[in-house]
């Protein structure tokens, strides 16, 4: 197995870096899946038991001058480990001024991601700072685990709104409870909902636009349902902020789907 890769275009790698910190507030651990087009962030936790699932698809050309990979057989180009994305992003954080930044996966004491960042200089000698980030490596009969999920046809998906104020509602009712109550429906409109023996609270956004999601059966299936109707989930208040609180990546739209 080989993978060796190249950046250095600077908005891109502030990119990667803020991707790399998303990952690392959600879990300690996380699986990185290398292919000749794609890198993939998979967290694959037991949603039911309390756990974060996550699936983050990149890419490759759109990150890296030079990216180049020899999988575990002809027939199976890809690579797969498990790494710390808190160590990634460490590593990340020193190489923002990087001229270049390197990664590759070498054998040292163990297997590695070691990445390279080429530092500006004002001497003809050049600076290069080097992390060895140790990963173990995931053998193919455990690919399977970390394949796309499958989605479930949703009752209702709703554009999120700018996830820094549904922060800063989250942080004021944390206080109060520690299940917090997300309902939706098909008329854009979605309300955040505090409910104990002492208090009852609920925020409302209206506006919010609802995005086509799935075939043409589960347009369907939504179009027949009441637009005013909510679909609502209970969830942990804590595990919710700490998404919220991780979030760098800044996308133009964020949504939630429930079913």
């Amino acid at each position: 197995m080989k993978f060796r890769s190249k950046m250095t275009d600077v908005g891109c790698l502030n990119h990667f870096t803020r991707v790399v910190n998303t990952i690392a507030k959600l879990n300690k651990t996380c699986i990185l899946r290398l292919t000749p087009d794609n890198l993939y962030f998979v967290l694959s936790g037991k949603v039911a038991n309390g756990g974060v699932s996550m699936w983050c698809e990149l890419l490759q050309v759109n990150f890296f001058d030079e990216y180049q990979i020899e999988g575990v057989s002809p027939d199976a180009n890809e690579i797969c480990l498990e790494v710390a994305p808190d160590n990634l992003s460490r590593a990340l954080k020193t190489a923002q001024t990087a001229k270049a930044v390197k990664i590759k996966l070498t054998k040292k004491h163990c297997p590695c991601l070691t990445i390279a960042a080429e530092l500006p200089s004002l001497s003809s000698v050049s600076r290069v700072v080097t992390h060895d980030i140790p990963v173990e490596v995931i053998p193919r009969r455990l690919w399977h685990d970390f394949k796309e999920p499958t989605m479930p046809d949703f009752d209702v998906s709703i554009y999120l709104p700018p996830l820094k104020t549904m922060k800063n509602v989250v942080d004021r009712m944390k206080n109060l409870s520690n299940y917090l109550v997300i309902e939706a429906n098909l008329s854009g409109e979605m309300n955040l909902k505090i409910e104990t023996d002492l208090v009852s609270v609920t925020t409302h956004f209206k506006d919010l636009g609802n995005p086509p999601w799935g075939d043409d059966a589960s347009q369907s299936k939504s179009q027949s349902r009441d637009l005013e109707a909510m679909a609502y989930t209970r969830v942990d208040i804590r595990k919710l902020q700490q998404f919220l609180a991780g979030q760098q990546v800044n996308p133009s739209k964020a949504m939630c789907s429930k079913s």
